[in-house]
């Protein structure tokens, strides 16, 4: 199938899931639909399609695809965090506890996901502009292809120097604040502070 064939199936497929009686709370509601992201090879377009935050490496060189305000909102909760460590109104103990930074931005998190399919694309049941979504139409060179979810802060060529990377940051950064700054921390019991999906191929 083409990208565009594959952006109506997956988002008519969602969408069936959903019940009728539902649907306009959805559409004002953004925070409430099943969404998720993803990125695709299609054997036969010799293409990657990138469908929200999500990252590749193409023959050793990263392409990113984050969030348009996920870099601000990073800053914004690492200042909040650092401003809360200074004054002793927080530890670090006690925001791998409870991420009162996270708290800070939540608002600004769940009002730009007023604009999912509007100014970024995702998968959510609802039509993706797909204008949005960025595709990478490889020649017929043999090509190395990393895929993975952005819970990989340092994208590595394996999987095993992916997760050593990541191991590193928990370590010396696992409030998310310095080195790496994210929306949110290595909450205490977690190996990792978001989700990790990682495949690699040659084509």
């Amino acid at each position: 199938m083409t990208c565009h064939e594959f952006l109506r199936g997956v988002t008519a497929y969602i969408r069936k899931h959903y019940s009728k009686s539902r649907l306009q709370q959805f559409a004002e509601h953004p925070e409430d639909r099943l969404t998720c992201s993803a990125i695709i090879y299609s054997r036969l377009q010799r293409q990657i399609w990138m469908v929200g935050d999500c990252q590749c490496l193409l023959d050793g060189q990263l392409i990113d695809n984050p969030k348009p305000a996920e870099a601000v909102y990073a800053a914004k909760r690492a200042e909040y965090a650092q401003q809360l460590l200074a004054t002793g109104a927080a530890t670090i103990d006690s925001l791998l506890d409870h991420d009162a930074a996270r708290d800070y931005i939540l608002p600004d998190i769940i009002a730009s996901m007023k604009q999912q399919n509007i100014q970024y694309p995702v998968i959510d049941g609802f039509p993706i502009p797909e204008q949005l979504v960025p595709v990478y139409t490889l020649d017929f060179q043999p090509h190395r292809l990393v895929f993975a979810s952005d819970g990989y802060p340092f994208l590595c060529d394996t999987l095993a120097e992916s997760e050593r990377k990541l191991a590193e940051q928990r370590e010396h950064d696992p409030l998310n604040i310095h080195t790496f700054q994210a929306s949110k921390a290595f909450m205490r019991g977690q190996t990792s502070f978001d989700d990790r999906t990682y495949i690699s191929f040659d084509v």
